[in-house]
């Protein structure tokens, strides 16, 4: 990159030990609660979407192994301009030219250099919706740059191989890219943009970036740019169990700036760099607090041995889910216009209520009878929890009781409400309470589909 805490409920310790031999022990986010939300989605859909696959941390760990080679045959660096970098290039494309894949390298200069990225496209799929994935493959000159950025481009090169293993057919097309110079200041990624034909722009449905994935005292950050992007990721984590912040560190400051300022959709993930790990993240995560996420960022010891094996496997299969799901498409019409918040809301223990919000505008005339309600709460007894959806005159619809034999994990759930009653235009609320002890959780998204 360029300039968990596991909470114990009263289902008892033979439950929750099951729970920690699967690594699925309950996390809670700890973002404030925050109001508005986005404008309409486009039309909701109803689709099914095949499992992404694991993808094995060893594969990755393979890749990166032969990228440490590379760089201590050349110097000790895989650098813009040195021959490290164009090694690592040509190791990348030749696993991508033997997986069918249909690769091309474009040359640019730099400080009187050449640069080099590497874009592989997979065959099929619509050409019209593109999505990308993608990593930063250069080093700095003081080290190898195994976490940064070996980690990244590892796991997009062993993701881009399971999409050919498994013979995958996505409605989307996709394409993956390794970029150059990264560290002089996003220069790869930049002439890559620049020279996108202005209607090809327009076909990139979204860019997904992965930067600094496998850091030795990790967090788990998922970038908060585009809505749909950023809630397949946290989804994905809050699946497993991890709990996830919004990545502020390295904001701007990687790849997906040079696609989010051509206003095309970007999201990504991030394990933290330079900045210190605080104590509530350390008890959120594990790990050491008052130290970096990386102390070798930037640096000659960021070696194979720099890099956390569990957040690697984590983060290279979230990036699988997120290759999987957003390249899936739609086989049904649209069912409406969705409105949409992801903004994390903590649901206090045994508190007073919170809400999420969404506000709608620019509709004419009353709510429908069939509302659909998108509830995604992250939750350890969701028995605990009284749901409801406040229309914006204030009337209240029960969506959900609290229940002391509710005893399942979270609150994923589409209601249907018949508020043919209330004017669609203005705030809704969902509305949730926790009413008994011992569990934590937070809303993770609410939406209303009209």
């Amino acid at each position: 990159m360029s300039l968990s805490a596991s909470g114990i409920s009263r289902r008892g310790a033979a439950t929750a030990a099951a729970l920690a031999v699967a690594g699925l022990l309950a996390t809670t986010a700890t973002a404030a609660p925050a109001a508005l939300a986005a404008a309409p989605t486009a039309g909701t859909t109803t689709s099914t979407v095949a499992a992404a696959p694991d993808i094995p941390v060893a594969n990755v760990k393979a890749h990166l192994t032969q990228l440490q080679s590379i760089a201590s045959a050349n110097g000790g660096n895989r650098a813009h301009g040195r021959p490290g970098y164009k090694a690592s290039i040509d190791y990348v494309k030749a696993k991508l030219d033997a997986a069918g894949f249909t690769t091309a390298v474009q040359q640019f200069t730099y400080n009187g250099t050449t640069g080099y990225n590497l874009v592989a496209d997979w065959p099929g799929g619509d050409t019209n919706q593109v999505l990308m994935a993608g990593a930063h493959l250069d080093s700095v000159s003081s080290g190898p740059g195994i976490n940064d950025n070996g980690s990244g481009s590892a796991a997009v090169l062993e993701t881009a191989l399971a999409v050919s293993r498994a013979g995958f057919k996505p409605a989307k097309h996709l394409r993956f890219a390794w970029w150059g110079a990264e560290e002089l200041g996003l220069v790869g990624s930049r002439h890559y943009v620049a020279n996108l034909p202005t209607a090809d722009r327009a076909k990139v449905s979204g860019y997904l970036n992965f930067d600094m994935i496998g850091s030795p005292n990790p967090g788990y950050f998922v970038y908060d740019d585009d809505p749909v992007i950023e809630k397949t990721f946290k989804d994905y984590f809050a699946g497993i169990g991890v709990a996830t912040e919004i990545e502020t560190e390295g904001d701007g400051r990687s790849d997906h700036a040079s696609f989010k300022n051509a206003g095309i959709p970007v999201g990504g993930l991030f394990t933290g760099a330079s900045r210190t790990k605080t104590a509530a993240q350390a008890q959120k995560w594990g790990g050491t607090a008052g130290q970096a996420f990386d102390r070798c960022y930037h640096s000659s010891c960021d070696t194979t041995s720099n890099i956390n094996d569990t957040a690697l496997d984590r983060n290279s299969d979230a990036l699988a889910h997120g290759i999987w799901t957003l390249s899936a498409g739609t086989t049904e019409p649209p069912t409406g216009d969705t409105y949409q918040n992801t903004t994390d809301v903590t649901i206090p223990d045994n508190g007073s209520a919170v809400t999420s919000s969404v506000s709608v505008t620019g509709r004419t005339g009353n709510a429908p009878a069939t509302l659909k309600v998108g509830v995604d709460i992250v939750h350890t007894w969701r028995g605990d929890l009284v749901v409801d959806l406040i229309a914006p005159d204030g009337t209240a619809y029960r969506l959900k009781n609290s229940s002391g034999s509710d005893s399942a994990d979270n609150v994923l759930e589409t209601y249907t409400v018949d508020a043919s009653s209330e004017a669609a235009n203005g705030t809704w609320q969902l509305r949730v309470q926790d009413v008994a002890q011992y569990d934590t959780g937070y809303i993770n998204s609410f939406s209303l589909t009209f």
